[in-house]
């Protein structure tokens, strides 16, 4: 089970009540969750965003090239000493790259992020308030985040539980909606046997759609009235 695009929506607001309004340390990071559901981004991937992999229209869906990832491993697992490596995109030939489409919704989102707090030195999106590389502290701003988002009684349960759920949540929706899986499959850069195995969740509350479906569906074959005839 997993989180449906109301959820989400509510999740990402908790975020931005994280920390002071001064610090911004949660609303630094909406962009960066944001990526996560909408664009199905590892977050090694949306840590690495920068403003020339994508475009920010003012309507309408947009493109991002998504062609790096940096992902936190520790400095003695790093040939640069630094805690993040540098590394190409996961099971894919170095120098390659995904294009995944962006709806309205999250380019909105990164429009605001950019307008509030520009962008880094090196041009990424999403950086801590130094200006470095975002680190693994954004899971205490998710478990805040969680805490105020989520009925007291969720807060025990997985659902969410990880900031990686999101794009758990996001696969699963796009699957949900009908999309073709082969299409889910290269904008997450996995392969279908992959997806299907690992993301292909049901969505919380899903069921009362399923209903309906069926319903309309059942209801097109019944007789027709007297009125109708």
């Amino acid at each position: 089970m997993v989180i449906n695009p109301l959820h989400a929506r509510n999740l990402l607001s908790a975020v931005s009540y994280v920390g002071s309004y001064h610090r911004a340390k949660g609303r630094r990071l909406v962009g960066f969750f944001a990526g996560m559901y909408y664009a199905g981004l590892r977050p090694g991937e949306a840590v690495a965003v920068a403003a020339t992999d994508c475009t920010l229209p003012t309507t309408g869906w947009a493109r991002l090239v998504v062609n790096r990832a940096l992902p936190q491993v520790g400095k003695k697992w790093t040939d640069s000493g630094r805690q993040h490596d540098d590394r190409g995109l996961k099971n894919r030939p170095p120098g390659d790259t995904r294009v995944v489409p962006r709806p309205r919704h999250l380019v909105a989102i990164w429009r605001e992020s950019i307008y509030i707090f520009g962008v880094a030195e090196d041009g990424r999106l999403f950086f801590n308030e130094p200006g470095g590389i975002v680190g693994t502290t954004y899971y205490r701003v998710w478990e805040e985040a969680r805490a105020l988002a989520l009925p007291p009684q969720w807060i025990p349960t997985p659902l969410a539980a990880r900031p990686y759920d999101l794009r758990h949540s996001v696969l699963s929706t796009w699957l949900c909606s009908g999309a073709d899986p082969a299409e889910v499959a290269q904008r997450a850069g996995n392969s279908v046997e992959v997806l299907l195995n690992r993301y292909a969740k049901c969505l919380y509350d899903r069921q009362s759609f399923t209903n309906k479906r069926i319903e309309h569906l059942l209801t097109a074959y019944d007789s027709p009235t007297r009125e109708e005839e």
